[in-house]
């Protein structure tokens, strides 16, 4: 190890703060602050690094490198601020890629790692923003994915497409014009809450115009049978059982609190545990005739 890498070498401690939570530091101006102040690597200290990592499983080697490529984290991240959400989020994200990166770079393919990192950093950022920006996912392919972060890009002023601007960004992407016009409609739209965000009965909310299937005919009708199944047809299935397997039935499964044991029955009637099971068993059984008929 030379004499420059060794006085790269961070303390655990000063990890912890930088690659996790970025609002460990107070502020997201503080932890870009810090990120900053970290020192970045010549390709020659790179490269030594990647190999410790890769030949020896260093983990040291896989801290200094990380954390001398937070600053792109952070550069990455500005990109997509707007998402609406939250930068310190999207840097947490785009860190997580950044250490997958880290994990399989090769310095033997005669890359820089900041190139190697980029895909890895954006593409961990694109997957949290299609997880989280809508609650309904409006991105699920891969080329809707590619669609919705170009489109967004590529509309002027986020103004409604016209039909020449569409085919343009269609050609260009090279998708269906109508699968630009539908991923338009879905970034156009917005959310909207169920129920209504205060008591105010006079509030707007969609709920209030969905339909309550609790009195439709076909649904009470299919209450009433299984009220019917839980009431009298239990009863006449049970009236299909001798004394001792009523008992059995009764005792185990139809007492508000705990149902007695296939010991304690046993011991009532004198016989051995595995038989009162039994019993239980073909009990089941014609109660199920019973219920069917």
């Amino acid at each position: 190890m030379t004499a420059q890498t060794q006085s790269l070498a961070l303390s655990n401690s000063a990890l912890a703060m930088a690659v996790s939570n970025p609002g460990a530091l107070g502020t997201i101006e503080a932890y870009i602050g810090a990120v900053n102040r970290l020192p970045m690597l010549s390709q020659q200290q790179e490269t030594e690094l990647a190999c410790r990592l890769r030949d020896d499983s260093d983990l040291n080697a896989a801290s200094q490198l990380v954390l001398s490529h937070l600053r792109l984290v952070v550069s990455i991240s500005r990109q997509y601020l707007g998402y609406g959400l939250a930068h310190a989020d999207l840097i947490q994200e785009g860190n997580v890629g950044l250490m997958k990166a880290v994990k399989r770079f090769d310095p033997d393919r005669g890359v820089r790692l900041v190139s190697f990192a980029v895909h890895w950093i954006k593409a961990e950022i694109h997957e949290y923003i299609v997880r989280n920006w809508r609650m309904v996912k409006i991105a699920t392919t891969k080329a809707q994915r590619k669609l919705f972060f170009n489109l967004r890009r590529m509309r002027p002023d986020g103004q409604t497409l016209d039909p020449s601007q569409v085919d343009d960004i269609a050609r260009e992407l090279n998708v269906r014009p109508q699968d630009v016009s539908e991923m338009e409609v879905r970034l156009s739209g917005r959310e909207m809450a169920l129920e209504p965000q205060t008591d105010d009965s006079d509030d707007f909310a969609p709920i209030s115009y969905l339909a309550d299937d609790a009195d439709e005919p076909s649904q009470v009708l299919e209450r009433r049978a299984l009220d019917d199944l839980h009431s009298t047809g239990l009863l006449e299935a049970l009236d299909e059982l001798d004394a001792r397997s009523r008992r059995i039935v009764e005792a185990r499964w139809l007492q508000d609190e705990g149902g007695a044991t296939l010991h304690e029955l046993a011991a009532e009637f004198g016989v051995s545990a595995e038989r009162i099971r039994q019993i239980e068993v073909a009990a089941f059984k014609k109660m199920r005739v019973a219920l069917s008929d």
